[in-house]
């Protein structure tokens, strides 16, 4: 029987790699694909960071039956998951975890599957931190309400979630640090 690459050690030490560095750059693409072996990007991610102390919610069915066990993480409701997988072309339907003035930590880190990340009919403007100046971001199969939603969750800095955005190759994070100006408004 031959293991995916995703559930192997050194494939998710690598997957990991490129998520400190997608944090440590926000808007930054980072290329995960070589290393994933055709598997989907969001799915190497929770490969990599799933464990049997997690809680993982999944409100748009993105996760495969045959993966919860693999995965180890606990089910959860919407609300109370560190971690939310999406699909970027659905709008966003349920609340996640905000965190607390005591413990923003456990803002939840939404993990949004769109169509493409780099080319397509959305364009982000990014700053704050991690960001010299200002980075461009384009990319398609994102519902217009993910923008306004995720205003909305980091409005109450430092309470707020941190978004994950994936093609099937590339990631790409947003944290609650950073602002998004699209169509001459901040998000």
């Amino acid at each position: 029987m031959k293991v995916e690459n995703i559930w192997r050690a050194d494939v998710q030490q690598r997957v990991f790699r490129e998520l400190v560095e997608a944090f440590s750059r926000p808007g930054a693409i980072r290329e995960i694909g070589d290393c994933i072996d055709g598997a989907v990007a969001q799915r190497a991610v929770l490969a990599t960071l799933m464990d049997g102390e997690m809680t993982l919610a999944d409100p748009h069915g993105q996760i495969a039956p045959a993966d919860w066990p693999l995965l180890q993480a606990k089910p959860s409701a919407n609300e109370h998951a560190r971690y939310v997988a999406a699909s970027g072309g659905r709008a966003p339907d349920f609340q996640p975890a905000l965190g607390s003035l005591e413990s923003p930590e456990f803002g939840a880190t939404v993990l949004i599957e769109v169509d493409r990340l780099g080319q397509g009919e959305t364009s982000l403007e990014l700053a704050g931190p991690g960001i010299n100046g200002q980075r461009q971001l384009r990319l398609a199969g994102l519902h217009p309400d993910w923008l306004t939603r995720r205003a909305d969750w980091v409005g109450s800095f430092p309470l707020g979630v941190d978004v994950l955005l994936s093609d099937t190759r590339r990631i790409v994070a947003l944290p609650r640090t950073t602002q998004i100006h699209i169509s001459g408004g901040v998000r």
